[in-house]
């Protein structure tokens, strides 16, 4: 039996997936604790591997571990349409954010192989590498260098919190490939992903149509300070570090309220020091911290109040502050006609469907700067996410999935 109209996913075969992801790297009471590169994730990618070889793809690690699984196309000269996600997850993360686009785009690979239907293109499901950031900083790092963004040697370099570095976990779990990192011709990429938001949970709608990101900005702040005695050190000689991290967080967090009304957010995430002792001053802190809006221009002023924080928190405590890292991301980023695609075939399948935006990062995010991209929603409850209480059941994720299987297939037979 060929594709055509009526083909669906088959939905117990996903589920019964998606609860063998669950068994790996099991965090807080139903949730996951899949970082990048650990342990967890390296039995994770081992499943992911088998899965691809026994559904008959063609396996590739590139080297900063992005995993490919290659189906062939009638004419394999073609550039492929690429669909996926990542696999690793927050420390205290959920079942579904991420692993639902990577194994959806697994079952897409199954249910052709199932109907022996082979697309005009190439397929290629993959799984990126650290999208998460949740142990290496920035978020959709792999992807990132994927479409040209960062350098692979300074992917590589980037440092965990234990002590070692991105390159050197890839090496240790054996996810250190040797394929050149992008630089190819890649027709489209399709990502199928929780909404991560309580839109379309709250309406009683089936599938999101995502027509653009909220533009975001993110920042690794540094500052140096002096240690010194808590007791006798005087105030007006005190270079206390974190303190000027935890102001500059504070100013990130106000500056979110004051732009809440028009659906504005800041962040401030994450802040380490050292020594970080009782009975001493901190001599360096670090700080993470990111803005978001719907409108880019005001995201770009609040981009630009931060920056301004940034040296009055190191002018209040007299350290010296430095931005090391800064990452952005988001507005008008899907292509128009993959969006209209993915609308019509959600309307075809006869599910109830609506547009909204992203306000989460995603690995589409770099994708759309090299090729035509396209992002399907699927609802979570309440919107809980990031959260060992993620949720979404089969009944959420199976109009999802369908929309995902056509629009990939009308694509690759292009």
């Amino acid at each position: 039996m060929n594709f055509s109209p009526s083909s669906r996913v088959d939905l117990e075969r996903f589920w019964r997936t998606i609860e063998r992801s669950a068994e790996i790297g099991r965090g807080r009471e139903g949730g996951l604790s899949r970082l990048a590169l650990s342990d967890a994730d390296k039995e994770i990618r081992d499943t992911f591997v088998a899965w691809c070889r026994e559904a008959g793809l063609t396996v590739t690690v590139d080297q900063v571990g992005n995993i490919f699984g290659r189906r062939q196309g009638q004419d394999d000269s073609l550039p492929p349409v690429l669909v996926g996600s990542h696999l690793d997850t927050q420390e205290n993360g959920g079942r579904f954010d991420g692993i639902v686009g990577v194994l959806g785009a697994l079952e897409v690979v199954r249910t052709l192989n199932d109907l022996g239907h082979v697309t005009r293109r190439p397929l290629e499901i993959v799984n990126w590498t650290n999208e998460e950031g949740g142990r290496f900083s920035p978020p959709m790092t792999a992807s990132g260098c994927f479409a040209g963004a960062y350098h692979v040697d300074w992917v590589h370099q980037r440092p965990s919190d234990d002590g070692t570095t991105l390159g050197a976990e890839l090496r240790r779990i054996g996810y250190l490939g040797d394929a050149a990192v992008g630089g190819r011709d890649v027709d489209a990429y399709f990502e199928l992903h929780i909404e991560q938001g309580p839109v379309l949970d709250a309406e009683n709608v089936q599938v999101g149509v995502v027509t653009h990101a909220y533009s975001s900005h993110g920042f690794l702040v540094e500052f140096r300070g002096e240690t010194a005695h808590t007791g006798p050190c005087a105030m007006e000689r005190r270079r206390n570090a974190l303190v000027a991290a935890a102001r500059l967080l504070v100013a990130v967090d106000d500056l979110g309220w004051e732009y809440a009304a028009t659906g504005g957010k800041a962040t401030g995430a994450r802040l380490v020091a050292w020594p970080n002792k009782a009975g001493i001053l901190s001599d360096w802190a670090q700080a993470v911290c990111d803005v978001r809006h719907n409108n880019p221009d005001a995201a770009g002023v609040m981009a630009e109040r931060v920056r301004r924080a940034v040296g009055e928190a190191a002018a209040r405590t007299g350290c010296k502050a430095e931005i090391l890292d800064h990452w952005d991301w988001g507005g008008m980023i899907f292509d128009p006609e993959l969006v209209v695609g993915i609308r019509d075939q959600a309307m075809a399948l006869g599910y109830t469907h609506r547009d909204l935006p992203s306000q989460a990062g995603h690995d589409a995010y770099f994708l759309a700067r090299v090729c035509p991209t396209g992002m399907i929603f699927t609802p979570c409850r309440g919107g809980i996410t990031h959260n060992n209480n993620e949720l979404a059941t089969r009944e959420d994720l199976e109009p999802g999935l369908n929309v995902l299987l056509h629009s990939v297939v009308t694509r690759a037979n292009r």
